[in-house]
């Protein structure tokens, strides 16, 4: 068994695990449903194929950077004569950086390794409209879950680290979610266990799932050096 470690950042990301109706919300961290899908994406898979496979893999998420909440209104019509419109509200994470372990055999993590680094259809975090930044694939792990996750560097944007020293922060506590073992003390539900894609009848299962809490140091940055923000525009005229 290994993991395969994943670095989910962008400008804005969208995990839906309780949208209704004109109301599209998102959760504070990645979804294994969402998750999957991006996986499907990579590998070219249709809506309806069949998502056994990828359902085996133990799944965790860290919490790097965790962003802040953006709500957005978008404007649709409707399709009548009068062509009425209406309001959807739509939630995002903007600024957040998550780190994802997915753990399984090591053939089929070497071949979403490869996939995810070559995909077959575009790649987004949650929604259409919000492609990925930076690097996507940190590599695999022979590691279980959760030690590859606990020991894999701390993954935030350097500007979230000098802010995090300016405030004098001398470390960072960051949540892990991950799938729960048989039996564990303290876990509890989450329904985004993908049964279907297909649009017609979307279906999700329940899982079990646990949060830690894990302490790293945070090291030690210079602020980089403040522009100058006045302009002459006759400083290039001779005297």
């Amino acid at each position: 068994m290994s993991t395969l470690l994943l670095r989910l950042a962008a400008p804005i990301q969208s995990w839906g695990v309780a949208s209704k109706f004109d109301t599209r919300d998102t959760a504070r961290e990645p979804s294994r449903s969402g998750v999957i899908g991006l996986l499907s994406a990579a590998l070219g898979r249709s809506r309806t194929d069949n998502l056994d496979d990828l359902k085996t893999l133990r799944f965790g998420v860290r919490i790097d950077q965790p962003g802040v909440l953006l709500r957005d209104y978008h404007t649709a019509a409707r399709q009548t004569k009068r062509g009425d419109s209406f309001v959807t509200t739509r939630y995002y994470l903007a600024d957040a950086v998550f780190l994802v372990g997915l753990e399984g055999e090591n053939r089929f993590m070497q071949e979403l390794d490869t996939a995810l680094r070559n995909p077959v259809f575009p790649l987004y975090l949650g929604r259409r409209s919000c492609p990925p930044e930076g690097q996507l694939v940190l590599g695999l792990r022979e590691q279980e879950l959760m030690q590859a996750i606990k020991e894999e560097p701390w993954q935030a944007g350097e500007w979230y680290r000098i802010k995090l020293q300016k405030e004098r922060f001398d470390e960072v506590k960051l949540t892990i979610i991950c799938d729960a073992q048989p039996n564990t003390i303290g876990a509890f539900l989450r329904r985004d266990v993908p049964v279907s894609f297909d649009q017609r009848h979307r279906q999700y299962d329940f899982r079990m799932v646990t949060d830690t809490v894990d302490a790293v140091t945070i090291p030690i940055l210079e602020a980089p050096a403040e522009m100058p923000t006045e302009h002459d525009a006759m400083a290039g005229w001779g005297d």
